[in-house]
């Protein structure tokens, strides 16, 4: 089938889970009760997704209060209690993290609860989100390692552990989402890439890497607005991704100022490419979601182009969210009459 379609990977909280519209949110229970209410969110949203036509799914993030956090809160070593501020993204915004203050361990497992839900409660392929490397050592506070690429092939190695675990509960695609790779360009070819090739190694199933410029949060907006009327950053990237044995690269193609004709350089690579806008409530209709693929069609065969969102809605309205996903089936489904 052309052009099947999934998304980044969030997608918002309920309002009985979490404090709606906002990163971070939090929770609005605690013990056995939040645990229920996870789950119940994580079904939910299995559902609409396939109402709405999604081929692949995600559990949405539902259990997690962030794509990076979500990890760590699983890790020893890590320090919660005593969280610093620290600039994140070449300093694009602030947040308080938590520390690295001792040998990184897996207390267990981290995302059984939240994939072993979903794939019991699906048969369509199941993606899962893990957050990458470089992205998780831009995201926490180095008190103990003092070398970033070290703290980040020991976090490739427990994000190695996870992935090959997820893969045995039965999950298709795990993807790893850095989008600290826009920002960090020599670091990337120097051993981003690496550590993401670390974090993959030895999985059979499909794997994927998430790119992006962000979440539609103001300081995202506001700092894209200083990139220029072309966004080539990921010229700079793109060979060595394509050299390395990921299979699938995630990134963002409506209202994005990333040249099309960029994704050309990853001519060995499936492209999840994003036909809807994260950073506008504006719902997108069938036909802009053909459009984006024809576009995109240019540059990549027919047969690599899956249809996704640009990154995730976690922080979206939930029924702007819910009317995203209803265009992103019903256009992808236009798009195999019109482009097929």
């Amino acid at each position: 089938m052309l052009f099947p379609t999934t998304i980044a990977g969030s997608l918002p909280k309920p309002e009985w889970l979490a404090e709606p519209n906002m990163l971070w949110a939090p929770w609005k229970s605690e013990g056995d009760e939040l645990l229920r209410a996870k789950r119940d969110a994580t079904l939910i949203w299995l559902k609409i997704q396939e109402d709405a036509g999604i081929d692949i799914l995600t559990e949405g993030e539902q259990a997690r209060q962030h794509f990076v956090h979500g990890f760590l809160e699983k890790i020893e070593g890590i320090d919660f209690a005593h969280k610093v501020e620290m600039g994140i993204r070449k300093d694009r915004y602030k947040a308080m993290v938590p520390q690295v203050v001792a040998p990184l361990r897996l207390k267990g497992r981290v995302h059984a609860f939240e994939a072993q839900a979903a794939r019991a409660h699906t048969k369509k392929k199941l993606k899962f989100t893990l957050p990458g490397p470089m992205t998780i050592i831009d995201t926490i506070a180095d008190r103990y390692y003092g070398d970033r690429v070290k703290m980040a092939f020991a976090f490739a190695e427990l994000l190695n552990e996870e992935a090959k675990a997820l893969q045995a509960d039965g999950v298709d695609l795990v993807q790893f989402d850095e989008p600290a790779f826009n920002v960090y360009m020599d670091e990337v070819n120097d051993w981003g890439i690496k550590a993401l090739e670390r974090a993959a190694q030895g999985l059979t199933c499909t794997t994927a890497v998430h790119i992006c410029y962000g979440y539609g949060i103001k300081a995202n907006t506001d700092w894209k607005e200083t990139l220029g009327s072309q966004w080539r950053q990921y010229e700079q990237i793109f060979p060595a991704i394509d050299a390395s044995p990921i299979q699938q690269v995630a990134i963002e193609c409506r209202n994005s100022k990333v040249p099309l004709d960029l994704l050309a350089l990853l001519k060995n690579k499936i492209v999840q490419a994003g036909v809807i806008d994260v950073a506008s409530d504006t719902v997108e209709s069938a036909e802009d979601v053909v459009k984006v693929i024809d576009a995109v069609s240019k540059f990549v065969p027919k047969s690599n182009i899956i249809a996704t969102t640009n990154c995730g809605m976690a922080p979206m309205r939930r029924d702007i969210a819910e009317a995203k996903l209803m265009a992103l089936g019903a256009g992808a489904a236009l798009a195999r009459e019109k482009l097929g």
